[in-house]
This record gives structure tokens, sequence and C-alpha cells, in this order.
């Protein structure tokens, strides 16, 4: 028969033999893990590059673009202070004018209405 020692010794004995065996099944889960790990890192960065390159050529053409756009800007805002200038200048030239006609048939026009309202003299009075 075994002894009260042996016993203890024997029960450590298969824990220790257990607790081997779960880090031994953790170790193997963990090694997959990290070898999915390395190709998952190694495939992406295999497909990382081809899109960095397009992203820098996308980034190029945009910048191409704005410096095109930059242009047209520019000259339409040149196009609009002409146009405001021309606006202005027109105003000037016919404005002035028009202001003169007016104001000779509002004069006309009230002589005309004048001269019909007052009195003719003689028609009208009593002795």
């Amino acid at each position: 028969m075994l002894t009260a020692g042996e016993v203890a010794g024997l029960i450590a004995a298969t824990g220790w033999i257990v607790l081997v065996c779960v880090l031994v099944m953790v170790l193997v889960r963990l090694t997959r893990l990290l070898t999915e790990t390395t190709k998952a890192v190694s495939d992406l960065s295999s497909r990382v590059a081809p899109l960095l390159d397009d992203v820098s050529v996308t980034v190029n053409e945009t910048n191409r673009q704005l410096v095109a756009v930059e242009a047209i800007t520019k000259d339409v805002k040149q196009i609009s202070g002409h146009a405001a200038k021309l606006s202005a200048v027109t105003q000037t030239i016919f404005t002035g004018p028009l202001i003169k006609v007016s104001s000779l048939g509002y004069g006309v026009r009230r002589a005309i209405e004048a001269r019909r309202t007052r009195p003719t003299p003689g028609i009208g009075r009593r002795p």
C-alpha cells in the first residue's frame, strides 16, 4: 500500500502532467495563431504596396487638376471684373442721358398741364 507521502506525490505529479498538457495545447494554438497572423500581414503588405502607388498617382492627378481649376477660376474672376466695369460704364453712358430725357419729358408734360389748367383771360370773369 501507498503511504500518504506517496499518494500526495502521485497527485502532484498528475496535476503537473495535466498542467503541462494544457500548456502544450495553448502553445500549439498560439503557434497556429501566430502563423496565420504572419500570413495575413504578409498578404496585406503585398496588397497595400500597389494601393499606395495608386493613391500616389491619384493625388498627383488631383493636384494637376486643381492647378487647372485654379487657372480657370482666376480667368473667371478676371472676366467678372471686366463685366462689372463694362456694366458700370454702360450705366454711366445710358443713365445720364436717359435721366435728362425723362426730366425733359416730365417738364414738358407739367408745362402742358399748367397751360391747360390756367384760366384764360376774359373767359369766365364777371364784370
